[in-house]
């Protein structure tokens, strides 16, 4: 597997070399020059298949030759220990239930496999590595449940102060060990770029930083496989399907897209997005400007006013779009209309959605959630096509409890994963936005 950097100036690497150093030289995100394909009798024969053996079957396929079979077997079904509910609203919408790892969110999958695909590679070469991550809810508590404990990795992780819930932060700042939560004065975006600056930064080569982010091709690998596992469980080839994906930085939706690159005959992608609309509204113009500062939703996770892996999804269309979101060559937007579909939720509209499909169906959802209903109903309402469709719960209720309380008297119930962190001390430190106190710090701490 060869992969490329989005920039295009940068040399192609490996998958354990993009996986180890997240980020590529050039500021670039990685992507594969090619994956493979995935036949009728490939994806039937996943049908009535548990998740772990989906999972194994498909990263056998795309990482061949990069771990060997017994090893990879083993990290998946230690990876995926929990359920992947498909739930059904109706007959022709499902509810896929990402809510059942040990954070209680949808960055499980793909932080739990990196965690051990890197500590494979690590332990092979007896090296040792800082994982630098930015959060805007819930990546943080994955990634820090993911490499907990873990000899040769570090993990510091940046989150806002004032836009992350309660149980998310808790998740994050009661681990201590090789976990250090840092509460940063600002936005998710603030985060995100000192972290991206970090990894550029040539003073700081010597300390062996890597992402968590899905800046890092491998969050986006192992996200591509609940889209195949969905279509297998619901669908008969070639039949084809549409997702509804609650979107901020977009990965999510470029595991999606990935999945259909491997043959899943996914109709239509619809990216559902907050109050934070730069991406439909450059669906609508082909005009891109960013949000800044990102406006703050009750979808907290999605309050993302540049998503890095927009310049993933213009690259797949043919286009170029640098780290800070000028695009030098203009990718092919008829396709790009076509395949994706984005709409922007009020924080009203969600509140309205976790209401109405709680009296309707009495099933609970949380706020991103909502948005991932929301913008599938309205891209119903818009075009009449009512072809079978799987939404995305990212994020366990019982995380956004006041929220669900408050638009239908439930209190949701709280899972074993977030009950033990409840009463657990919490440890963090404090930072502004200023790059030069990160590097600072960094070089105080790691030095």
């Amino acid at each position: 597997m060869k992969l490329y950097s989005t920039n295009l100036n940068a040399p192609e690497v490996s998958f354990q070399e993009a996986l180890i150093t997240g980020l590529a030289p050039d500021r670039g995100l990685y992507m594969p020059e090619s994956l493979p394909t995935f036949s009728k009798e490939e994806i039937d024969s996943f049908k009535d298949a548990p998740y772990p053996e989906i999972a194994y079957r498909v990263l056998s396929k795309v990482l061949e030759g990069e771990v060997d079979d017994e090893s990879l077997k083993a990290l998946t079904y230690d990876a995926y220990n929990y359920d992947v509910p498909l739930e059904e609203v109706d007959p022709q919408t499902y509810i896929m239930r990402l809510d059942r790892g040990p954070t209680a969110s949808f960055k499980d999958f793909a932080a739990r496999m990196m965690a051990r695909l890197m500590q494979y590679y690590l332990s092979k070469e007896n090296r040792s590595l800082t994982i630098l991550t930015a959060t805007s809810g819930d990546t943080g508590s994955a990634v820090a449940d993911a490499f907990y404990g873990l000899d040769n990795i570090k993990v510091i992780v940046l989150f806002p102060t004032d836009e992350v819930s309660d149980r998310q932060r808790k998740q994050m700042t009661t681990l201590g060990k090789n976990i250090t939560a840092i509460s940063v004065d600002g936005k998710f975006d603030d985060c995100q770029a000192m972290v991206k600056q970090a990894f550029a930064d040539e003073d700081l080569k010597h300390m062996n930083l890597s992402s968590a982010n899905s800046i890092n091709i491998g969050r986006l690998v192992p996200q591509s496989i609940y889209y195949i596992y969905a279509y297998a469980k619901l669908r008969n080839y070639p039949e084809d399907i549409i997702y509804s994906i609650p979107s901020g930085n977009f990965g999510n939706m470029m595991g999606c897209v990935l999945a259909r690159t491997m043959g899943v005959p996914i109709k239509k992608i619809i990216a559902s997005v907050n109050e934070n609309d730069e991406v439909p509204t450059f669906l609508g113009t082909g005009g891109y400007k960013k949000i800044e500062p990102s406006k703050n939703c009750l979808s907290n996770a999605m309050n993302v006013g540049h998503p890095s892996n927009l310049s993933r999804l213009i690259a797949v269309y043919g286009g170029v779009m640098d780290e800070k979101g000028n695009i030098s060559k203009e990718p092919d937007m008829e396709n790009l209309r076509n395949d994706i579909h984005s709409s922007s939720v009020t924080d009203a509209e969600t509140k309205a959605t976790i209401r109405e499909i709680y009296e309707k169906y009495g099933i609970l959802i949380e706020p991103h959630g909502a948005v991932g209903i929301r913008g599938l109903l309205d891209f119903r309402a818009q075009t009449g096509d009512n072809t079978l469709a799987v939404t995305l719960e990212t994020a366990d209720p019982a995380k956004f409890p006041e929220h669900v309380k408050a638009e239908t008297g439930v209190e949701p119930n709280l899972p074993e994963s977030l009950k033990k962190v409840e009463s657990k001390e919490e440890f963090m430190d404090y930072l502004g936005t200023d790059y030069a106190g990160f590097k600072k710090y960094l070089q105080e701490k790691l030095n």
